[in-house]
C-alpha cells in the first residue's frame, strides 16, 4: 500500500495485479522536489571541469548506476566533459526534446488540430476527430452551440469517425503501472478532458465507507463500484488503492482516510475514449437544447459539408504544454500529428509513421541517426533508447533554426517554471537554465541550456540509468554538477 497525503492532493493509486484485476498507479507531473546542491560558488577553469564532476558521481553511492554526460559549448563541437555519450541510455521524459523538435520544424509553430463536424443529410452528422490533446467540454460546448446557431434541434443519427489515427490506443511496450494511470493515457483521434475521468472520496463518520464523489455523474453509469474503504480516526495513516477488473466495469476501492481530512481525488484513464466522446457530447447538446438520437463509431467515411469546427491553441503553445509540464498525452498527439507529412503503408500505424517523420527531421538537424532508437514520442516505454550526444545534437541544431526562440522557450526554467520550478532555487543555476526534465524508475534525466555567467553559452545532456537510488538523491547529484557548469571561465 502507498502511504498518501490527501490535503487538496490528488491521491497516488498503487498497482496491484490480482488474477482478474489490473491496478491503477497514479502520479501527477509537478515540478521536482527541490533539492541543495552543496557546490559552492566559486570560479573554475574548463581544464579543471572533469575533475570537479567526477568528484560528484564518483562517489561510492552511484557506483552501481550508469552516468551518461556531454558537455560543449553551444556554437561548437568542442567537448568540455565527456562520459560515455555515445552509449545509449534509457531516457525517459527527454525524449520529448526529440518529438517537440521535430514537430516545430515539419509543422510550424501555428499549426493547429482541428475537429470537425460534417451533414451528410438527412439530420445524420459526422464527427471526425484529429487528435487534438487540449479537447475539453469548452470546445465540445462550442460545437453545440455552433450546431444551434445552424437552427439544428434534431441530430437523428452521430457517427464519430476515428479513422485519422491507426493504430493501438496504448503503446504496447508501456508499463502496466503507467498504462493504467494518467502517464498512459490512451491516445486516439478522439482525445477529451486528456482522456481521463474523475472522481473523489470522501471521509465520513469513523467507521463509515469513503464516499464516492463523481465529477461526471455520467460516467459512474458505467462502473459497478465495489467500495472497501473505510474512515479511520485522525492519528491513523492514509492511503487508498483502486483496481480495476479486467473486464473493465469494476471499480474496487480499497484502503483508509482519516475522518474531517481534506477529499483526495482519483484520476482514471478511460477504457474507451470514442464512447468518452459521445457521452460527453450528449450532454453538451442537451444543453443547448439539441435532442441526439443514435450515436456509433465509424473507421472513415466521405466528408461533405463541414458545419462546425474547434481548432487546437497553436503548436508552440502545445509544445509547451509538453515540455514545461511533461505532458505525455501531448507528445503522443504530437507524434501522431507528424504522420501527416508521409504518406501511410498499409497496416502501417500513424505513430509509427510518426516516427519515421521524427527520424528524418532530426536527420537534417544534424543528428544522426545512429544515436537514437525510439519506440514512442513521449519517453514512457523503456524500449527507447537514446545517446547524450543525440540530445546534444538535436539542441545545437534547434539553435540553428529560424524557430529556435519557441523551441527553447518550451523548456522549464531553473526555479522559475515547469518541472524545475522547485530545483536550483537560490543558486547560481537559478533562471539561466533551460532544461527538460526525465524520470522513470532507476532513470533520471536533464538536458538543455544554459547561459553561463563567466563563459559563453552551453548544451549538456546528464542521463542516469540502473541507479539504487532515490530520484531526489540523483537529482541532487544531476544539481550540484550543472550547478558546476555556472562556474566555468575562460582561464
Amino acid at each position: 500500500m502507498v502511504r498518501l497525503k490527501t490535503l487538496n492532493q490528488p491521491v497516488g493509486v498503487l498497482l496491484i495485479f490480482l488474477t482478474s484485476q489490473i491496478g491503477f498507479s497514479f502520479r501527477v507531473a509537478k515540478a521536482q522536489t527541490p533539492v541543495a546542491p552543496t557546490t559552492t560558488t566559486k570560479s573554475i577553469c574548463s581544464s579543471q571541469l572533469g575533475t570537479a564532476i567526477d568528484a560528484v558521481i564518483n562517489r561510492p553511492l552511484f557506483s552501481r548506476g550508469r552516468w551518461g554526460i556531454l558537455i560543449q559549448p553551444l556554437s561548437t563541437g568542442q567537448t568540455l566533459y565527456s562520459r560515455d555519450a555515445q552509449k545509449y541510455f534509457t531516457p525517459a521524459s527527454n525524449l520529448k526534446l526529440l518529438t517537440t523538435a521535430a514537430a516545430l520544424q515539419e509543422l510550424g509553430a501555428n499549426f493547429r488540430i482541428r475537429t470537425s463536424i460534417y451533414q451528410n443529410g438527412n439530420g445524420v452528422l459526422r464527427v471526425v476527430g484529429r487528435g487534438d490533446p487540449s479537447l475539453s467540454d469548452t470546445e465540445l460546448q462550442k460545437l453545440a452551440q455552433q450546431l444551434k446557431q445552424k437552427r439544428i434541434t434534431q441530430i437523428q443519427q452521430l457517427s464519430a469517425d476515428n479513422s485519422y489515427i491507426q493504430g493501438d490506443i496504448v503503446n504496447p511496450t508501456w508499463q502496466w503501472e503507467d498504462v493504467q494511470s494518467s502517464d498512459g493515457v490512451p491516445v486516439s483521434s478522439f482525445i477529451l478532458n486528456k482522456n481521463i475521468f474523475s472522481f473523489k472520496l470522501v471521509p465520513q463518520a469513523v467507521g463509515k465507507s469513503l464516499q464516492v464523489l463523481w465529477l461526471d455523474p455520467g460516467e459512474a453509469k458505467q462502473w459497478q463500484i465495489i467500495n472497501q474503504s473505510i474512515t479511520v480516526p485522525q492519528n491513523q495513516p492514509s492511503y487508498v488503492n483502486v483496481t480495476r477488473e479486467l473486464s473493465g466495469t469494476v471499480l474496487r476501492i480499497q484502503g483508509q482516510l482519516t475522518t474531517n481530512s481534506e477529499p483526495s481525488l482519483i484520476d482514471l484513464p478511460v477504457v474507451d475514449p470514442n464512447y468518452y466522446f459521445l457521452r460527453r457530447f450528449r450532454t453538451a447538446l442537451a444543453t443547448e437544447k439539441i435532442n441526439l438520437g443514435q450515436t456509433l463509431v465509424v473507421n472513415g467515411g466521405v466528408n461533405q459539408q463541414e458545419i462546425a469546427f474547434v481548432e487546437s491553441p497553436p503548436l508552440a503553445e502545445l509544445l509547451a504544454e509538453t515540455n514545461l509540464n511533461s505532458n505525455n498525452l501531448y507528445a503522443e498527439a504530437l507524434l501522431r500529428a507528424l504522420a501527416v507529412k508521409k504518406t501511410r503503408l498499409k497496416n502501417q500505424t500513424s505513430a509509427d509513421v510518426g516516427l519515421e517523420v521524427v527520424k528524418a527531421s532530426l536527420t537534417k538537424l544534424g543528428v544522426d541517426p545512429a544515436n537514437y532508437i525510439l519506440v514512442d514520442g513521449s519517453g514512457l516505454s523503456r524500449r527507447d533508447l537514446v545517446t547524450p550526444e543525440a540530445f546534444v545534437q538535436t539542441l545545437r541544431g534547434m539553435a540553428k533554426t529560424p524557430a529556435a526562440y519557441i523551441y527553447r522557450a518550451s523548456l522549464p526554467v531553473a526555479g522559475k517554471s515547469g518541472t524545475l520550478k522547485g530545483r536550483f532555487q537560490d543558486t547560481p543555476a537559478e533562471g539561466i537554465v533551460q532544461a527538460k526534465t526525465g524520470t522513470l524508475t532507476g532513470v533520471v534525466s536533464l538536458s538543455g541550456y544554459m547561459n553561463a555567467p563567466k563563459y559563453e553559452p552551453l548544451v549538456f545532456s546528464i542521463i542516469v540509468n540502473q541507479s539504487d537510488q532515490s530520484a531526489t538523491v540523483i537529482r541532487q547529484a544531476i544539481d550540484e554538477v550543472v550547478i558546476l557548469l555556472t562556474q566555468l571561465q575562460h582561464c
